[in-house]
């Protein structure tokens, strides 16, 4: 048997305070990595919440929100509330950056939240949603890797079943295609419960447009923003829970995502394909109360919206119509 050194031995069999001082030192060497890890996280990245009366599922999002390893920093934009959100909040979460709304801003407070955000990436969660632990570091690392990236969007596990979230699937499965490196398949489209931004891509863009509402925005920003050049894509690794609120107005959501969807259709794509979804609509509308609620919605702001008009270039649309012609 080989000889043994007695300084090593006593290190090795506890008899020496040598080898304790040793892993000491390893110890904090590693507490020091997170640390300084957490703060460069903190400067990297914040997690954006928007909300209107409903404060209990919000406080138990941010229980969540709050543990993260990666400490982001939270911002929560009211909008307008009736039920103390702001106060409730600020009492039981200090550290959160409340922006108290007087009025209710609609999908507007998002581009508030993010002008408000001090970081190149903001984490968008919705009162009911929230991010797993990791999942914000994984997305510092790859924006870091794809400078082009401008959108991320995340893997969507819903309730208690963990259900996988369909939209996911669907990006997950994307038959687009992109000539850059992507950390995911090429989308044109996202949850806005769990996705990542670059501000400075987000804020160049002039954010989401305000006369669309919150469910209805994903779409028009997705082509925008890869018309102006930045990629969007969706990375399964980045994990959020949805616990879906079941205080929603369904019938008014579709009344609202009709208007929005013929909008988007009115403002971007050729007029050929323009044409063919709104009559596809105008025959929904005959059977369906609430789409024909969203048809007549849109036509009557039909002429304002003519002069914005701006069809996404050629190469958009033929990533465009791979999706219409996949699904």
């Amino acid at each position: 048997m080989e000889n043994v050194n007695p300084i090593d031995a006593d290190w090795l069999f506890g008899k020496s305070t040598a080898p304790s001082l040793f892993f000491v030192n390893i110890l904090s060497s590693a507490r020091l990595t997170r640390h300084l890890s957490n703060l460069t996280m903190n400067t990297d990245i914040s997690v954006l919440i928007i909300t209107r009366n409903r404060v209990e599922t919000l406080l138990w999002t941010l229980t969540h929100l709050v543990a993260l390893p990666e400490e982001p920093p939270i911002i929560v934009v009211d909008n307008a509330s009736t039920d103390g959100t702001p106060e409730r909040v600020r009492a039981a979460f200090p550290t959160v950056n409340v922006v108290a709304l007087s009025t209710n801003q609609g999908l507007n407070s998002r581009n508030i939240g993010v002008r408000a955000a001090q970081t190149p990436l903001v984490a968008f969660c919705d009162d009911d949603s929230f991010w797993e632990p990791g999942a914000l570091t994984k997305a510092v690392h790859y924006f870091r890797q794809y400078t082009h990236l401008g959108v991320l969007a995340g893997k969507v596990l819903l309730g208690e079943e963990e259900r996988l979230e369909p939209v996911c699937e669907a990006m997950r499965d994307s038959p687009l295609t992109s000539q850059l490196p992507l950390p995911g398949p090429a989308i044109l489209g996202f949850v806005c419960c769990a996705v990542v931004i670059r501000r400075q891509a987000f804020l160049a863009m002039g954010g989401f447009n305000q006369q669309f509402a919150i469910a209805g925005e994903e779409r028009l920003f997705s082509v925008d923003m890869l018309a102006s050049g930045w990629s969007l894509s969706y990375a399964e690794d980045m994990v959020c829970r949805h616990y879906p609120s079941p205080v929603r107005d369904c019938s008014h959501r579709i009344q609202l995502l009709t208007r929005d969807t013929l909008w988007y259709y009115w403002l971007r794509r050729p007029w050929y394909y323009a044409l063919r979804h709104t009559l596809h609509i105008q025959q929904r509308s005959r059977y369906d109360e609430n789409v024909r609620k969203g048809y007549r919605a849109a036509l009557r702001v039909l002429l304002s919206l003519l002069p914005k008009r701006r069809v996404v270039p050629i190469h958009v649309e033929r990533q465009i119509l791979k999706i219409e012609s996949f699904y």
